[in-house]
């Protein structure tokens, strides 16, 4: 196939344009029609002239990525859904997002805002926790492997040159891009998640700042200087910065390993830390808060991390004020809610039926009963923060999502039942007892 032709088809996949290519590879958007969904193509050439050297590294990087295929499936990482090799190249095919990389969002003049950097780091540490739990290394985080999509979705992509460590075979050397890469990388020690920590530290770094940690004229000068130097403040490049995303930014680059951020958890729940920290307009909840709210709740202890981004990209969180009515009897409704924190007060004809807290629901009538009408009010009796889930996020949840509502719902449904069965004791106690005195 020659560089500059575009073929029509790959395989089964009709080619409809090249959206990409690099020093081996170019990328197509193509449509697959037995799926009825778009998908991007990387295909890598056989060049004869490449030293054979070269070649079979490349081909190990193909083949390293296309095993992966089916084998991670998280919101955060790009799937990979076939592969094939033939005589005179190979192929991969993936999850297309339309959008860009984080590349675009490096410079002084195109910084994003600054809860967005703390959101798509919590995003990456997400899916590369999955990973390493999934015995995988990435060993290549950079802006240019991380997407952002149309609707602000973050995908890491890239997984040609991860270190998987199960694996019997020689790991492939030399993978990485310097700017990125953690000491222990660049001396080719034994890697685990700490490395990736360090990358995705330097990847927030240039996010925050429009700058690299470390610059130099020359490869040489620059590993010289990622494994002598300490990089410049993160703070002193950028006063607005809160002291402490300035000090995880900077314990993400620790230049020994073992001042690091020890494991992913440790490195989200300071981003989760963070969060307090930054100046946000009112009302505003970050995905990350979101993510974390929704894994405490009680509702959703039996939900897989892929389900419960899910359940995130498909609800909305609200705050509110003491006795504020947050569903009225009698009202059509089509969303049922969650209480995250606070406590409310559910009343019917203006008597009191009940008082909820956090990890209780209430108005799921529209999931069981298509649409029906509010069986009763819902008042908040201290300030709350709730999760609203439109019905229709669950009926278009994928099918595992769903039979995890189900089975929520039917602990709810016992829960009440032994609320209300315990309140009709306390009741027959007190008519019992009543009686008693008076006879």
């Amino acid at each position: 196939m020659a560089e500059q032709e575009i073929p029509d088809k790959i395989g089964k996949y009709s080619i409809v344009r090249e959206i990409g290519r690099g020093t081996t590879s170019h990328v197509y958007l193509s449509y697959d029609t037995f799926t009825d969904r778009n998908v991007a193509i990387k295909v890598v050439r056989h060049d004869p002239d490449t030293e054979p050297q070269m070649r079979t590294r490349y081909e190990r990087i193909f083949l390293n990525e296309a095993a992966l295929a089916g084998k991670l499936s998280h919101p955060h990482i790009i799937s990979i859904y076939d592969a094939d090799i033939g005589d005179d190249f190979g192929y991969i095919v993936m999850e297309y997002v339309a959008g860009t990389t984080l590349q675009r969002y490096c410079w002084p003049d195109r910084l994003m805002p600054i809860e967005d950097v703390v959101e798509t780091a919590f995003k990456c540490a997400s899916a590369l926790d999955y990973a390493y739990r999934h015995g995988i290394v990435h060993r290549d985080i950079k802006p240019a492997n991380i997407l952002l999509g149309r609707q602000r979705e973050i995908k890491i992509t890239d997984f040609g040159g991860a270190f998987r460590r199960d694996h019997d075979q020689t790991q492939i050397s030399g993978v990485g891009s310097p700017a990125y890469m953690s000491p222990e990388q660049i001396r080719e020690e034994e890697l685990d998640q700490r490395t990736d920590i360090y990358s995705l530290g330097v990847v927030m770094y240039q996010l925050l700042t429009g700058r690299l940690p470390f610059n130099a004229d020359s490869a040489e000068g620059l590993i010289y200087q990622i494994l002598n130097v300490d990089p410049e403040p993160v703070g002193s490049l950028r006063a607005d910065l809160a002291l402490p995303l300035q000090e995880l930014v900077m314990k993400a680059l620790a230049r020994a390993r073992e001042d690091r951020y020890r494991n992913w958890k440790e490195f989200t729940d300071a981003l989760s830390q963070v969060n307090r920290s930054l100046t946000l307009p009112p009302g505003t909840i970050l995905d990350n808060e979101k993510f974390n709210a929704v894994r405490e709740t009680a509702f959703f202890r039996a939900f897989s991390e892929r389900e419960t981004w899910e359940i995130v990209r498909g609800t909305r969180f609200h705050r509110v004020g003491v006795d504020e009515l947050i569903v009225r009897e009698g009202e059509k409704c089509d969303t049922f809610y969650l209480i995250v924190a606070g406590a409310a007060e559910v009343t019917r004809s203006g008597e009191v039926l009940d008082r909820l807290g956090p990890g209780d629901c209430f108005g799921e009538t529209p999931y069981f009963e298509d649409r029906g009408a509010r069986l009763a009010s819902v008042t908040s009796a201290t300030p709350m923060t709730l999760i609203e889930i439109p019905a229709v996020v669950v009926d278009n949840a994928s099918d595992s999502c769903q039979k995890q509502f189900n089975r929520a719902f039917v602990r709810v449904l016992i829960d009440r039942m032994s609320r209300l069965t315990r309140a009709n004791a306390r009741l027959t106690t007190q008519l019992l007892e009543g009686q008693s005195r008076k006879s």
